[in-house]
């Protein structure tokens, strides 16, 4: 599975939602030193329901109908994380480049954003860090009750989670971690090593939200 079949579009905009743990000190931002990745798939409906979500037509659009979508695919250590890293390569990512990934994360500011904030610590170059990122979105089969959200969902956290491990059977439970926006779903995050296998990071799923009544609300 791939995003694709989902219509995966743009993930929050410009604001990435909290890694676990805090920024990594300045002696820690070396480019490509870190532990893992966090793969972030946001559930577009929940970030369009908002307030942000009116300043993002290329997501929220009338015409728009997206569901898991590729937020970002993060450096992260086993405590804490680092973020805005010294690279050689530019800030900015050129349009040439970055919409070659519209079919997962259709908009120019989000791709910058990420670049900046994540992809500059990766130790990749551009090009890499977002072909790195289609390659992780790949490596996930979404849970097929995602599917078709036609009327909201009332669940819990972990049956979340609970249905990604079913759609992926290599996933260890401390693999991944919804994350919640009030009682609505946000995102769900998922630990994969350096070469895109699925490990644990006990961090990321203890700072996971819990709740045992979380809205999924439907694709507009």
């Amino acid at each position: 599975m791939t995003l694709r079949p989902l219509r995966a579009g743009l993930a929050l905009g410009l604001l990435t939602a909290s890694l676990t743990g805090g920024p990594a000190s300045a002696q820690e931002k070396t480019p490509g030193r870190f532990d893992f990745y966090v793969l972030s798939l946001s559930w577009s409906p929940t970030f369009c329901a908002s307030s942000r979500g009116k300043d993002s037509p290329e997501q929220c659009g009338t015409e728009k109908k997206f569901s898991f979508i590729v937020h970002g695919l993060w450096p992260q250590n086993d405590k804490g994380y680092p973020e805005f890293c010294t690279t050689k390569e530019p800030r900015r990512v050129p349009d040439s480049l970055g919409r070659n990934y519209f079919d997962i994360m259709p908009s120019m500011g989000l791709i910058g954003h990420q670049w900046r904030k994540h992809g500059s610590c990766s130790g990749l170059s551009q090009a890499e860090y977002l072909a790195k990122t289609r390659e992780a979105a790949a490596k996930i089969t979404l849970p097929p009750d995602f599917s078709h959200v036609a009327q909201p969902q009332t669940l819990s956290a972990e049956a979340i989670e609970q249905s990604f491990i079913r759609a992926n059977p290599a996933m260890p439970e401390t693999a991944i971690a919804v994350s919640c926006e009030g009682s609505r779903l946000e995102e769900v995050r998922i630990c994969l090593t350096k070469d895109l296998s699925f490990r644990p990071c006990a961090e990321v799923d203890r700072k996971g939200c819990t709740i045992n009544r979380v809205t999924v609300p439907p694709p507009r």
